[in-house]
């Protein structure tokens, strides 16, 4: 039964100057909330009219005495309320429990990471976003109600980002100079290569960085969004945090400060922040968000100047960073149909990847690529309803552009229901004019998989088994190639696309044709998730495993976490980074699984001499490129004192870790999944002063 909310604006005040939490117990989440404030509001009213009325001056109680018996009455109703359960502690049970407090099994937020997320953040993802086929069952009252038992999060106005805005003198942007980050890959290739004068940095500093300043978000647990950075403006998107897209200046090393903000949509920004310059001149930023639409802004205000949506089904998101290039914006659609699959409420799968080309001045549609036909029914699945397909082959990395031959390159993700396309788990070459598909390499055939279904046709905790295929039809390994594709030329002057798969597998393509040159299997049955970086001779590859170990026909993978330098000429492993365990009581209040999760998730990063490595335990290291010796170390698993006063603390580097500018190394610290690492900071380093 709903009970009106009848608590007076006085007794709101009470709540909000201080009265709403004992002994840092919070009194916010209750059964029923709305008797807090008038509870207390009655004790503290009855201990003063009694204290006023009394003729006896021993029974008279000073303004001390009222306060601490108001906290007496407080704190006894707080031990009353907390016998009561929450109503929406049996809905999670329900309906969330199996994933969410299985973090790992299941590739979900943890329990302790949704606590930090707003009530609306958690209702949208299911009204919205990814969740809708977990709470189709709900009504919107419980699921209000489930939102409300989930968060834990406290409010934090804007006052920071008022505080934090920039002098007159420092408030337009300076993009007069060449962007050193305009994507995910930094340029059109994806190299993610920076000279030292690109980041304004000697060779030297680097053993020498101390952390300059941290910014922290509030309500965020993830920082997904890499920034684009043009002189010493940063643009970094915070879907989470209320959904902005903010322009920082860093020209003043010790104290950055705001530009611009952007207020997207209610579709969170999920992509990182990409910077270009259009025909007409005009200096734009672009970021895409979990609805699928990529935002056009000017980069000089802020100012909006399109939304369009690219998205090829109503599942469809955007995860890969859009391109400028010619006039047009080049937008890779995935989808969450992988998530919703594993529901038997969703009728699995009709959904499918693709790479949209929009207008650059209108956001206008060009051409559509799709990684294969339309799903058509296919058969009962067990209840009188169809099963699907194909479906699958969502594009979660962001593309590569090659000029020259007029290419895309981009990689696909798994199959989600039968027939498993030719395209899933590939390398696409498409063409920049008109979309078409020039050829495609297929790593992994027979990858059919959605989250909760395991082999043997059981499913995983949380799900039953109506959209999950018998193991005749899939060899169940989700092997996509998550991590962009960079376009290289070795030191003999051949041209090699390069990937990287979630097998741990990298492979040297011919861009002309796709025909293997190379493969090679460094890590042993690590994973490759976000991205690789690019020298003249060497492809740096991160790895990490979350406990994955397929076999070869020449015997076990063995797992090893860390970073590995491969030759680009043959594939050749010519010198390794292993990470190790390291995991205090300290530490793993920030990075639960430390003692399992401490390998690579994050892309590589160069800079000179030196190749940045983020792991997911929230370390970041430089390491010389000749050799992989550790030149410089920190550790971010800790709280933070911010320069914007908004409590932070690092965890995992999920997937962006370093880039470069201004004489300064930027780091983005909270991977909120998985079970491993949240956080929310953005840290700043500088060469010691």
């Amino acid at each position: 039964m709903r009970v009106p909310d009848t608590t007076n604006q006085s007794e709101i005040s009470l709540m909000e100057s201080g009265l709403g939490s004992v002994g840092g117990r919070s009194l916010r989440k209750h059964a029923f909330p709305w008797l807090d404030a008038r509870l207390v509001a009655m004790s503290l009213s009855c201990m003063l009219f009694a204290s006023a009325c009394s003729t006896n001056p021993d029974q008279q109680l000073d303004a001390g005495q009222v306060a601490d018996a108001g906290a007496a009455s407080v704190a006894a109703y707080a031990d009353m309320a907390s016998a009561v359960p929450h109503a929406g502690a049996a809905l999670y049970q329900a309906n969330c429990a199996s994933c969410h407090d299985n973090a790992e099994l299941a590739n979900a937020p943890g329990r302790d990471t949704l606590k930090r997320m707003s009530a609306g953040q958690i209702a949208h993802s299911m009204v919205q976003g990814k969740m809708i086929a977990q709470a189709a069952a709900l009504s919107s009252e419980e699921i209000s109600v489930v939102a409300d038992y989930i968060s834990e999060a406290e409010t934090v106005g804007d006052g920071w980002i008022d505080a934090m805005m920039c002098p007159t003198e420092r408030r337009t942007p300076n993009l007069s100079s060449a962007p050193n980050v305009a994507g995910f890959g930094f340029d059109l290739t994806n190299t993610r290569n920076l000279s030292y004068e690109q980041a304004g940095l000697a060779a030297a500093d680097i053993a020498d960085l101390e952390l300059a300043w941290a910014v922290a978000f509030p309500l965020t647990v993830s920082l997904r969004g890499q920034a684009a950075v043009v002189g010493s403006t940063v643009f970094l998107p915070v879907g989470e945090s209320d959904n902005r897209l903010f322009a920082f200046d860093i020209s003043d090393t010790a104290e950055p400060c705001i530009q611009w903000v952007y207020q997207g949509g209610a579709a969170l920004f999920r992509s990182s922040a990409a910077y270009g310059v259009r025909s007409d001149g005009r200096r734009v930023v672009m970021v895409s968000d979990l609805g699928a639409n990529t935002h056009m802004v000017d980069a000089l205000t802020g100012e909006k100047l399109w939304v369009s949506r690219f998205g090829l089904f109503d599942n469809s998101m955007g995860t890969g960073t859009p391109v400028l290039v010619e006039d047009m914006v080049i937008a890779p659609s995935s989808q969450y149909e992988i998530t919703q699959g594993g529901y038997d409420v969703h009728l699995c799968c009709r959904s499918h990847g693709g790479v949209v080309a929009l207008d650059a001045m209108t956001g206008d549609r060009v051409w559509e690529a799709h990684t294969m036909p339309d799903a058509e029914p296919l058969y009962d699945r067990g209840d009188g309803q169809m099963l699907w397909g194909p479906s699958g082959a969502p594009i979660w990395n962001s593309p590569a552009i090659d000029l020259e031959r007029r290419q895309i390159y981009v990689g696909t993700g798994e199959s989600n229901s039968p027939p498993a396309h030719e395209s899933t788990d590939a390398i696409l070459a498409i063409d920049l004019d008109d979309g078409s598909i020039k050829w495609m390499y297929q790593a992994l055939a027979d990858d059919i998989w959605i989250v909760h279904c395991a082999p043997g046709g059981a499913p995983r905790p949380g799900a039953t088994r109506l959209n999950c295929v018998p193991d005749s039809q899939t060899v169940y390994l989700d092997f996509d190639f998550g991590a962009s594709t960079i376009l290289a030329t070795t030191p003999s002057g051949r041209d090699l696309l390069i990937a990287g798969q979630k097998s741990g597998d990298v492979y040297a393509l011919d861009p002309d044709t796709g025909d293997l040159v190379w493969r090679a299997f460094p890590g042993g049955g690590g994973m490759i998730n976000w991205g690789m970086s690019i020298d003249d001779t060497h492809v740096y590859v991160p790895l990490n495993s979350f406990g994955l170990e397929p076999e070869e026909p020449g015997g076990p993978r063995i797992r090893t976490h860390g970073v590995y330098a491969l030759n680009l000429e043959n594939g050749e492993i010519d010198w390794t980074f292993a990470t190790e365990p390291y995991c205090t009581d300290e530490r793993r209040a920030f990075v639960p699984s430390c003692e399992r999760s401490y390998g690579l998730n994050a892309p590589t990063t160069i800079v000179g001499d030196h190749v940045f490595a983020g792991t997911l335990d929230g370390r970041l290291y430089a390491l010389d490129r000749r050799t992989g010796e550790v030149d410089w170390s920190y550790d971010a698993a800790r709280s933070f004192e911010t320069v914007n006063g908004v409590p932070g603390n690092g965890g995992t580097f999920g997937n962006n870790a370093a880039i470069a500018a201004n004489g300064m190394i930027i780091a983005n610290s909270g991977y909120g999944v998985w079970g491993i690492g949240p956080g929310n900071v953005m840290l700043g380093f500088r060469p010691r002063k």
